[in-house]
């Protein structure tokens, strides 16, 4: 084998090892659903999104750190998870509560959008005296 064909090969694999890598890692749903997700605001502590799905839209596998969700609009969604399992979930506008972290693909159920803010909760950093 030529030293070319050795090259290529190595190319073809480093190129499949880091595609199945990537799916492997955290799926940041402003960077894989930006259609749905919007950064309103971010600093050391939190990131806060503003969530928006129209009627019957479907988002793509994607994970949250723990956070606090804000509903803006009554909300029905299903959330399958990596292992395929659904969860229903729904809410009325200005009701409120906790987020545990995980992978999940969202889904609106109602034939009417849905908006939500979601409050990211970054790792604790200690500040330096």
């Amino acid at each position: 084998m030529s030293q070319i064909q050795s090259f290529c090969r190595l190319i073809v694999f480093l190129a499949i090892a880091t595609l199945g890598t990537q799916t492997l890692l955290a799926q940041d749903p402003t960077k894989v659903d930006s259609k749905h997700y919007k950064v309103v605001f971010e600093n050391d502590s939190v990131r806060v999104l503003r969530v928006t799905y129209g009627p019957y839209e479907k988002s793509v596998m994607h994970d949250h750190p723990d956070g606090v969700v804000v509903l803006l609009t009554d909300f029905s969604g299903r959330f399958t998870l990596p292992d395929g399992k659904t969860v229903d979930l729904s809410g009325k506008t200005g009701g409120s509560g906790w987020s545990p972290g995980g992978k999940h693909l969202p889904e609106n159920l109602a034939d009417k959008a849905y908006e939500l803010i979601l409050v990211e909760l970054k790792p604790h950093k200690e500040k330096m005296k």
